[in-house]
């Protein structure tokens, strides 16, 4: 029994997966997702009733295809929540583990899938990653396409009679959550603890010789073309590493990080994406500047689509954060469709948590970060306004209770009536 808020470590994921290599069918599939929390079968099915993602119509009848799954297998095991660095090695381990015959089920053509029963065999199924636009409806649909993808596999296996033991996890979680029970003035470093504890895996870094010259992470990483194809990058360049970055420059004055993708999706070949960064000196601050200038998308190598950067400088001896960059309009950091480029148009970009640096790193690690949310947030502007004209309200009212005078004659009842000259 694994209790609920217990989160299985490493050494603990590698005693409970002993049983898989000891019984006689040793087939085993690993079906790998980019992010997942087990609250995701609970939150999309009761927010979204009818439309509940974990479904699979089986002979006709829709039902919960994993729920059936756990039923009618003769063993099952829910781990709530795992050790991101035990599902980041987990391949490793099982590779380890036996002498399987890995298979990379990529394309998702499961009448192809060749299995010889008589071999272990190891199926590593990348299921396509969740949607990262911020918005729940497109999560529900790329949660309810895995869903059908996981059916359509271990259907196919299930009707050739092969036994198997499947495994479905995710390299990092969906959803992290914050303590609520503590005092107001350790809020902020509750939160910094553990966004630092959310933080899985290391930047990216360029070496130039034996020195770093470029340091690159983020939280997400993700592009979406024509509007409907998206693109998460995260796993392919912080995570497995598929990502040629040869094509990096460095100097003083101009850096270029370069990312090379060989097929990210199906149509696309070669995807290649530079963050383009000058070093200059400013007369009127009296110091050096890094800022981030463009980014450019190289599709199939000749489709070039072009953003400008606004809102991303930094001191030349820090790095640049920001929260949120992407083509947006809302975000703090935009990337701008060049207007003389029509190929921007077919590309939409969204970067969460950015921290780059391309220039004066010291012993590999991101300097002081300058972060792209200035002093004066819209809030403070807002209340800086409105203090001004209530000021200005109140000013206005005492100077006209000034301006008040009192009668200098008064009419006596008793005597005849005051009379008042009009030139007074």
């Amino acid at each position: 029994a694994v209790h609920e808020g217990k989160v299985v470590s490493s050494e603990e994921l590698t005693a409970l997966l002993q049983p898989l290599f000891t019984q006689k069918s040793r087939n085993l599939i690993l079906f790998l997702q980019d992010r997942l929390s087990i609250d995701d079968f609970t939150y999309f099915s009761e927010s979204y009733g009818n439309k509940n993602p974990f479904q699979n119509q089986v002979n006709k009848r829709l039902v919960n295809f994993l729920q059936e799954i756990l039923q009618s297998s003769p063993s099952s095991l829910v781990l709530p929540a795992v050790d991101c660095k035990a599902t980041k090695s987990l391949l490793n381990f099982l590779q380890e583990s036996g002498d399987w015959k890995l298979t990379n089920v990529t394309n998702l053509n499961v009448s192809q899938l060749e299995v010889n029963a008589s071999n272990p065999n190891l199926l590593v199924v990348q299921l396509p990653p969740l949607a990262s636009d911020l918005k729940e409806i497109s999560t529900l649909e790329a949660i309810a396409e895995n869903d059908k993808i996981i059916g359509r596999v271990t259907m196919d296996l299930q009707e050739r009679g092969i036994h198997f033991s499947a495994i479905y996890t995710a390299v990092r979680p969906s959803r992290i959550y914050r303590r609520t029970d503590v005092v107001a003035e350790l809020r902020r470093q509750l939160m910094a603890a553990e966004e630092e504890e959310s933080s899985s895996y290391p930047p990216l870094n360029v070496t130039l010789g034996n020195d770093t010259c470029i340091l690159f992470y983020a939280s997400n990483f993700s592009l979406k073309a024509n509007n409907s194809v998206l693109i998460d990058l995260t796993n392919a360049t912080f995570l497995a590493q598929n990502v040629d970055i040869s094509g990096s420059l460095c100097s003083d004055s101009n850096t270029t990080l370069s990312l090379k993708y060989t097929r990210p999706v199906n149509g696309i070949s070669s995807l290649e994406i530079r963050f383009l960064m000058t070093n200059k000196f400013y007369e009127v601050s009296a110091r050096r500047w890094s800022t981030l200038d463009s980014v450019e998308i190289v599709q199939d190598g000749d489709k070039l689509a072009k953003f400008i950067v606004s809102g991303s400088s930094a001191p030349a001896e820090y790095s640049f954060h920001c929260q949120l960059v992407g083509t947006s309009n809302l975000y703090p950091a935009r990337l701008d469709r060049d207007p003389f480029n029509n190929e921007a148009k077919n590309w939409d970009v969204f970067i969460s948590n950015l921290q780059i640096q391309g220039f004066n790193i010291i012993n590999n690690q991101f300097s002081y970060a300058s972060d792209c949310t200035g002093f004066f947030t819209p809030g403070i502007w807002m209340g800086l306004v409105i203090s001004i004209i209530l000021l200005w309200i109140l000013t206005y009212g005492i100077h006209m209770i000034m301006q008040l005078t009192t009668n200098s004659r008064f009419d006596d009842p008793k005597g005849p009536a005051l009379s008042v000259p009009q030139t007074e």
